[in-house]
């Protein structure tokens, strides 16, 4: 709960953001000259950019959290099973012994979306967060193209 708090408030403070240098991108179109224009333009565009980018990411995570919905109600959700160190952070070797079984897990069954599902959190314990992600928009794109 608290991390979607955090993504609401993260989410708000940017559409704020983007509200007040869309605003500045008008005054400097408004203001009539071609050095003032083409500024105002270049301007506009970064809160375009931004706002896309907000959209995908909160629809990536919307569908990341249906799927682990889904699989939470078919029991299937991976079990902690890590080995971790005093300080609480996450052991290595154990993040790579669990990492292996998911990876062979997925390259046994390529086209179910759950393997892959679980080889994005597999890849998230072990700190390869662009790794993570690819799987996840597998598992995503896996699960919206089957029956």
């Amino acid at each position: 709960m608290r991390a979607k708090i955090s993504y609401a408030i993260t989410a708000a403070v940017l559409v704020v953001y983007f509200v007040l240098v869309g605003s500045r991108g008008v005054l400097l179109i408004q203001a009539g000259t071609p050095v003032t224009v083409t500024f105002g333009v270049a301007v506009l565009i970064l809160p375009v950019i931004g706002v896309w980018f907000l959209w995908k990411n909160t629809e990536f995570v919307r569908n990341a959290n249906r799927l682990a919905a889904l699989l939470d109600a078919e029991g299937g959700l991976p079990v902690d099973e890590l080995k971790r160190l005093p300080s609480g952070r996450v052991d290595r070797d154990s993040a790579d012994e669990v990492f292996a079984r998911r990876k062979a897990e997925t390259e046994d069954a390529p086209g179910d979306w759950r393997s892959w599902f679980r080889l994005a959190v597999a890849y998230h314990d072990a700190r390869d967060t662009p790794r993570a992600r690819k799987a996840m928009q597998q598992a995503i794109t896996l699960h919206k193209t089957s029956p």
